[in-house]
This record gives C-alpha cells, sequence and structure tokens, in this order.
C-alpha cells in the first residue's frame, strides 16, 4: 500500500495581522482546498510539526483544527493523520451565502480565545485541571443518587412540563433549606433557573438596560463571560481587600444611568475571598442608602468548612438583593438546577422570560433534586464533601508553602475551591499557560477574570486529589 506523505506547506501567519494566527490558517486551508490545490484524501502534517512550520503555540493550532473539522473540511482518521475529506462545502461555493456575517452578527459576543482554549482542553484525556470550577467527579455520591433514582422510579407516573416557576414540590423544598442559610423567603419568591448562569442571563435580559452598569468585585467569575456584556451593559470592577470589595469607591461612579451591584462574598470566585461580617453590613447600608440593587452570587455559600458568615439575603429587609443558589457546585453541575430568590415581581418578570428561552428546567432534574432535599441526603453528603475538600485545601496550602514560598504568595480560603496565587516576579501568563500545557496541565490564568493584567492564577483543589495536585504543583514550580 502507498503511503501518503503529509502535503508541503511553505506559508506563514502574519503575526502582526489584526486578524487572529488560528484565522488565518482556517483561511489559508480553505483557500488551498477551493482552489483545487488540495484535494480529498490530502494528508496534513501533524499538529506537533504545523506548531513548528507555523511558529506557534499547539494550542492554536488545535483551535483552527477544531473549527475545520466543525466545518466538515478536515478529519482526523486513526492511523491516517488528518486529511481533506471535502471540498464541497457550502461556504466555499463563490454562489454560496456568506454564513460568516450571520456568524457575527448575533448579540452574544464571543469568548475570548483564552476561555475557548480551557473549555476545549477541559475535555482533552490526560489532562490535569489545576483551576476548573467544578467538583471532583469521583465524589459523586453514587449511592445515594441509586437510591434517590429507584425510589423516584416507582413514583414519577409522567414528566410533563412544569408550572413557570418551576416544580412546586422542589421549590418548597429549597425555601426550607434556606432556611438553614437564615433566608426565609416563600415559594412565590423563588425561581428554579437551568444553572445559575442561566439566572444571570435573564436578569441581564430583562431586568438592566442598555449602558447599565455593572460593579463587581475586581478580579471576577462575572469578567470571564460575555453574558452581560453581550447585552450592552458595562462592568465596572471595584478594587477587594482581605475584607471583600471596597464598596466605597463604588459612590464616585454612580451615574444617572441604572446600576446594579454583582458580588460572590463568600469563598469568592476567583479569588476565594470570603467578605468580613462588618464590611458586609457596611455594603448593605451603603446599597440602601443609594438605592443600588445587589444581585449576590451564593453558588459557595455553603460550602465553608467551619464557621458559616451571614449571606447578604439574611440581612436583606428591603428586598434589595436577588440571590442565586445552585445544585451544581456541591452536587452536580450535570443537573442544571439553579434558582433565584428576589422579590414577587422580580420573579414573576424573570419566569415569564424564562418560558420564552426554554418553557422551564428539566423537570426530571427538578424531581431529583427535591429528594436529594426532603430525603435529608443532600445535608448528608455535604458534611461528608466539606471534609474532604478542607482535607484538600489543607493540602494545597502545604504545597505551597513547600514549593512557592519567596515567589508567590496566595489566600487561605475558609471553603469553597480557589487559591489565588499570585507571582512576585512579572510572569507572562500566556507563556504560563503553554508551558504548563505542554507538561499536561490546564490552568485558568488571573487574566480572564481581571480588569487589567496581573500575575494571578486561580488554582482550584477541588477537582484533583491530594497526590494529584501535588504532583502538578511540582510540575509547575520546575517550569521557573
Amino acid at each position: 500500500m502507498r503511503r501518503e506523505f503529509p502535503v508541503v506547506i511553505d506559508w506563514q501567519p502574519d503575526k502582526k495581522s489584526s486578524v487572529p494566527i488560528y484565522r488565518q490558517i482556517v483561511k489559508y486551508v480553505c483557500d488551498k482546498v477551493a482552489s483545487g490545490q488540495w484535494q480529498i484524501g490530502t494528508r496534513l502534517p501533524s499538529q506537533r510539526d504545523l506548531a513548528k512550520m507555523f511558529h506557534v503555540n499547539r494550542s492554536t493550532i488545535s483551535t483552527a483544527i477544531d473549527e475545520l473539522t466543525s466545518y466538515g473540511i478536515i478529519s482526523g482518521k486513526h492511523g491516517a493523520g488528518t486529511q481533506i475529506i471535502s471540498n464541497t462545502w457550502s461556504l466555499m461555493l463563490p454562489t454560496a451565502l456568506n454564513w460568516k456575517k450571520y456568524i457575527s452578527a448575533g448579540y452574544f459576543q464571543e469568548n475570548t480565545r483564552r476561555i475557548q482554549q480551557i473549555n476545549h482542553w477541559e475535555f482533552a484525556p490526560k489532562i490535569t485541571r489545576l483551576g476548573t470550577g467544578e467538583l471532583d467527579p469521583r465524589l459523586f455520591p453514587k449511592k445515594m443518587w441509586s437510591q434517590i433514582m429507584q425510589k423516584l422510579s416507582t413514583e414519577i407516573t409522567s414528566l410533563g412540563y412544569a408550572e413557570p416557576l418551576g416544580l412546586l414540590e422542589l421549590r418548597t423544598a429549597i425555601a426550607k433549606h434556606m432556611q438553614k442559610l437564615g433566608i426565609n423567603v416563600g415559594v412565590k419568591n423563588i425561581l428554579i433557573t437551568s444553572g445559575a448562569l442561566q439566572a444571570l442571563q435573564l436578569i441581564a435580559s430583562c431586568l438592566l438596560e442598555d449602558g447599565s452598569t455593572v460593579f463587581t468585585e475586581a478580579p471576577s467569575y462575572l469578567k470571564s463571560l460575555q453574558t452581560f456584556q453581550s447585552m450592552g451593559l458595562n462592568l465596572n470592577g471595584i478594587p477587594m481587600d482581605r475584607d471583600g470589595m471596597e464598596y466605597w469607591r463604588i459612590e464616585k461612579r454612580l451615574k444617572d444611568k441604572e446600576s446594579v451591584l454583582y458580588t460572590i462574598p463568600t469563598n469568592h470566585n476567583p479569588t476565594g475571598t470570603t467578605m468580613s461580617d462588618f464590611r458586609r453590613h457596611e455594603l448593605m447600608e451603603f446599597c440602601i442608602q443609594n438605592r443600588l440593587p445587589i444581585i449576590e452570587d451564593g453558588v459557595y455559600q455553603e460550602l465553608c468548612f467551619d464557621e458559616q458568615p451571614t449571606a447578604l439575603k439574611a440581612m436583606d429587609k428591603n428586598g434589595m438583593v436577588m440571590y442565586l443558589g445552585s445544585a451544581s457546585k456541591a452536587l452536580a453541575p450535570g443537573l442544571r438546577i439553579g434558582w433565584v430568590i428576589a422579590s414577587e415581581p422580580v420573579i414573576q418578570r424573570l419566569g415569564d422570560t424564562k418560558m420564552q428561552m426554554d418553557y422551564g428546567a428539566s423537570s426530571l432534574s427538578q424531581l431529583v433534586f427535591a429528594e436529594f432535599l426532603n430525603s435529608g441526603l443532600y445535608d448528608e453528603y455535604l458534611v461528608n464533601l466539606k471534609k474532604e475538600l478542607k482535607k484538600r485545601r489543607d493540602n494545597a496550602l502545604k504545597v505551597l508553602e513547600d514549593n512557592f514560598q519567596g515567589i508567590a504568595t496566595w489566600n487561605r480560603p475558609i471553603g469553597g475551591f480557589y487559591i489565588w496565587l499570585t507571582f512576585k516576579d512579572d510572569i507572562e501568563a500566556e507563556d504560563l499557560f503553554e508551558k504548563a500545557l505542554n507538561e499536561g496541565i490546564l490552568l485558568n490564568t488571573g487574566d480572564i477574570y481581571d480588569f487589567k493584567k496581573n500575575r494571578s492564577i486561580r488554582l482550584s483543589f477541588a477537582y484533583t486529589t491530594c497526590k494529584e495536585f501535588s504532583a502538578a504543583m511540582r510540575k509547575l514550580r520546575k517550569l521557573f
């Protein structure tokens, strides 16, 4: 059988161009195929060789290959490498509809290239995810899940649409569960959403007008999303100290336009900071005086290892706080169950919009989570989960003390998933990300969360075992 050698490439991307390099590579391949120079069956060099030819990172090549694969132009076959499999792609035809202008016309902005890279590499085999915002799947309570599914299998007689605000059974269970956090709420003040992220999308799309300002911590999880930016909202980062957001800096930035405050006061994402009690009371008083509504992201609220701080919503006597909760962080992100707690008119508005979007969260997921809460298994599971997370946190802190003392600083979180590590020397996030990736380590660099360049990374001790975390951090240390 004749061996097909890879095609010879003598082209280089223009690194001074405003067009991203991976898009230049995509266009180059498309042009070659459209012109007939590269026919079906033409084999491309390996991704490693392409990276050397173009003098770019492997991740850039991977992004280009993924896009070409999604177009149906190329395919990777085991033992045959990457080959051209189609030359009749509709976008190449001179009379074809130009989808490019449609692709870029929607109001949702593209994620940044770094976020897209992370989303891709998180699912690569044999990668160590040191910054992921997800619980280790090996901690999933399989026995409890089996017990609940067995019970539901005999009780469920149908799976129709749930009512607009979500299953009454689940909203009742959540209301009872929230009492343990000091939040007293009725079922009419709760909307079930498809994860807390959808709650943010609902708030952004139907409660805030174009041009409104969203104040948030700097750095912030919100900065890594395009949800608010896509809606024409302005993100305004407020610095933090060890007690939390320096809220007094907001006053000078308040304008006539509508404004709202978004905060993760407990086990903050990405820094792991927990706002002190006195700062919480001061913040509430400030927002009341300035009529500034608060979106409190409480998805990590119940993951405190020891003392539980008071939620802002538990202090709310004026209906100023919209509280977001979720089953994703403590139990299972795949359930896609979140909730919003707010005043009844707000909940009705959000619920009406949600019905237009997806006609309700999964009925099966709602039944499952309701049973977890009502059976008492969720509380039992939380106790053991927090013990394991605390053990992993303590191990992570010891590893940092042994390997990064003198070259970096970090915080000691009271719960949650994250440690915010900041290097003392001028470390380039781009280089660090790529070097770590070559070692099989995926990092969440701090620049994706901040409003300015920084030298930080978000470390998660929740996804890896103590042994895995230790080994990966020792590898990372050697890179310096």
